[in-house]
């Protein structure tokens, strides 16, 4: 770990939170390619940014925000991949009213590359999440749901490779247990797989077999295990061949990634931003120019809303 902080403080120069700093071209750095991925996870439909009297985040979150952060880094010029951990729906009349047409809508303008399903997605039934799903432009992945619905056994997909250039961005998606938190008439003829079991059968699929230069999890778990149901920080110690998981569902606020290191003693970087929108993560992802990961370095960021 140490020789590669010091290899970052070498290319790297200070910069703002979710601006990347600048490659110094005397490092040779030059030769890397880059690859942009930003997370967002547990919107439950704030559409609008919170009250400025909110408890905990005055102020913050909204779409419109979120989306002016996204278009400056796609500004920057590098690949983007953009994702979403769940819980995009229920928690304001926008999801009551709509059934989700509307954030369908809108993270299809922000041009969103996949989302996981969270349990949330479910409030309004199997056919509810059909409906609201046709007027997403991206996927959604699901790994261990396994739908039987006749729409959404076809548009959900258990995994994605996003390829750029010489990368392969591979990426699964795992939810929560659905026993005692989704009903069952809601949750309907969908299989529940192990995610333990499940993530490592996906995971050496997308790095072994299909080669992929990267593996990405969204996760709808939680953060930290809880009782019987296991979060990502204990998968990451026990995983293999997992680069990224981009968490939800505990709206747990982790200020920075954090690293974990795996069974193989390589690392995973975990990330979460609470709730309602008011966090992004970014992820700058360097490889070599035959596509193979150098090194990840990681950044969260307050959305706060456009002052009008």
């Amino acid at each position: 770990m140490s020789s590669r902080r010091d290899f970052l403080k070498t290319i790297f120069a200070a910069g703002a939170v979710l601006a990347t700093p600048p490659i110094l071209r005397a490092s040779g750095s030059d030769k890397l390619n880059r690859l942009v991925i930003l997370h967002t996870n547990d919107s439950h439909s704030q559409i609008e940014p919170l009250p400025e009297n909110h408890y905990r985040f005055p102020g913050q979150g909204g779409y419109a925000a979120r989306a002016a952060v996204i278009k400056k880094v796609r500004e920057e010029g590098h690949p983007v991949l953009l994702f979403d951990s769940g819980d995009i729906f229920q928690g304001t009349p926008y999801y009551n009213v709509y059934g989700g047409e509307v954030e369908m809508k809108l993270m299809s303008e922000m041009d969103y590359s996949a989302a996981c399903v969270g349990n949330h997605e479910f409030d309004k039934g199997l056919d509810g999440l059909a409906s609201a799903i046709q007027y997403a432009t991206f996927p959604f992945i699901s790994s261990n749901y396994i739908f039987h619905h006749p729409v959404l056994s076809k548009a959900v997909l258990r995994y994605k490779i996003f390829t750029i250039g010489k990368i392969k961005a591979g990426v699964f998606a795992l939810g929560v247990n659905p026993n005692g938190l989704i009903g069952k008439l809601t949750f309907g003829d969908t299989d529940y797989r192990d995610p333990v079991v499940t993530a490592a059968e996906m995971a050496y699929f997308l790095k072994k077999e299909k080669k992929c230069s990267i593996v990405v999890c969204l996760s709808h778990l939680g953060y930290k295990t809880d009782g019987d149901l296991i979060g990502d920080y204990e998968l990451a110690k026990q995983s293999k061949n997992i680069d990224l998981i981009l968490g939800g569902h505990s709206h747990t606020l982790l200020s920075n990634p954090v690293t974990v290191y795996n069974s193989d003693n390589e690392e995973v970087i975990i990330t979460q931003n609470a709730f309602a929108g008011v966090r992004i993560s970014r992820f700058d992802c360097y490889f070599s120019n035959a596509g193979k990961k150098i090194f990840v370095d990681a950044y969260t960021n307050k959305i706060f809303k456009i002052q009008g």
